[in-house]
């Protein structure tokens, strides 16, 4: 996910995997170089990338390694569905 307000970007990175993870987890943010770096190993591991940036703003304040709170459960679960759906085009463009 990424935010560009203010021309400084910014980026949050989650990872879920559901037989080890309760739920969704900050695995990586940053703003500036930072970002850029998350962005690029995004791309690099074809990882799709969504732009929210209220939610930037939300996940940015959650510590390295923790899980998500329940309050934005409903939110990051239709981020991953989008995530979900993009993969599963790209699988089927594929073929």
């Amino acid at each position: 996910m990424t935010d560009q307000r203010a021309d400084i970007k910014r980026a949050v990175a989650m990872r879920y995997n559901p037989g080890e993870d309760e739920a969704p987890v900050v695995v990586g943010k940053g703003k500036g170089h930072v970002a850029q770096k998350i962005l690029h190993l995004a791309e690099e591991h074809n990882i799709p990338v969504q732009e929210d940036p209220s939610l930037v703003e939300v996940l940015s304040q959650i510590d390295l390694n923790r899980q998500i709170p329940p309050e934005l459960y409903q939110v990051v679960a239709e981020v991953m569905a989008f995530i979900y759906r993009a993969d599963q085009k790209a699988k089927d463009y594929g073929k």
